[in-house]
């Protein structure tokens, strides 16, 4: 499976080049509420701060994040496949007078490459407000980064809009429906597998990112449950019932984990 990330992730960009989906490729969808700590799971396997944060809605198009494993000493070549490693060789400099260990692409970008996680954070808003507006509308056009380090290994996510209830100031009437409807059409792909992050502080009962996880795959053979926010759960009661699957039944296993404050991460 390892020799295929490469391939897939260069059909990824011959598909989208062409504006169009001919084969459903096997990635990882990545579903949650607004404040069910998802940005800081996504942040966790990349390893960076790189996802835009703040109130309501901000993940507004569909981001899919190519992780591609590089080791310490191999630096691309200026030409060359990027998902290739046999086409690097050492040297770390990435362009004239630039040299780093973990750097990012884009593709709406072309050529230029982002050392600077800060930048690439800066990128994905003022990418997002060019096609969605300042509203806080969502648009299902998706933003595509790669992202080249030693510290990750090779994945294909996709981060999507947390679910809402309720618009809030400028946001669409609609927007509850929006949302949904984009989920749905990235977890119906069969070859993908859904991240369905939850929060331990609210009832796993009613969790939407298990809900809208159970409408595509019903057996749960492909839902992967992330639950957030361990050290917050209420006093007198215990996650183990959770975490070993008697509460949420999943085919590939439940993770817990503990989600930094907001007050550390700036």
């Amino acid at each position: 499976m390892e020799a295929l990330i490469p391939v897939i992730n260069k059909l990824q960009d011959v598909f989208n080049t062409v504006g169009a989906d001919i084969i459903q490729l096997p990635q990882i969808v990545v579903v949650g509420t607004q404040s069910s700590g998802k940005s800081s799971v996504l942040e966790s396997l990349v390893g960076r701060d790189l996802l835009p944060r703040g109130t309501g809605v901000v993940t507004r198009r569909p981001l899919i994040l190519q992780l591609v494993h590089v080791s310490p000493e191999d630096k691309r070549k200026t030409t060359g496949e990027e998902n290739d490693p046999a086409t690097w060789k050492n040297s770390r400099h990435l362009s004239k007078g630039v040299e780093a260990e973990e750097w990012g692409k884009f593709l709406h970008t072309k050529n230029k490459l982002y050392t600077d996680f800060d930048e690439i954070r800066q990128e994905i808003e003022n990418e997002t407000e060019r096609i969605s507006g300042n509203n806080k509308g969502v648009s299902p056009e998706p933003i595509h980064l790669k992202v080249f380090s030693p510290n990750v290994v090779n994945l294909t996510l996709v981060d999507l809009p947390g679910m809402t209830k309720v618009p809030v100031g400028d946001q669409p009437k609609d927007i509850e429906l929006q949302i949904r409807e984009l989920i749905l059409r990235f977890i119906s792909n069969p070859n993908s597998i859904i991240l369905a992050v939850t929060a331990a502080n609210t009832d796993m009962a009613t969790s939407e990112a298990l809900k809208i996880s159970r409408e595509v795959d019903p057996d749960g053979r492909r839902t992967l449950a992330v639950i957030t926010k361990l050290d917050l759960m209420d006093a007198g009661t215990d996650a183990m019932d959770v975490l070993m699957g008697r509460v949420i039944p999943v085919k590939l296993g439940i993770i817990g984990v503990v989600n930094r404050l907001a007050i550390k991460i700036e």
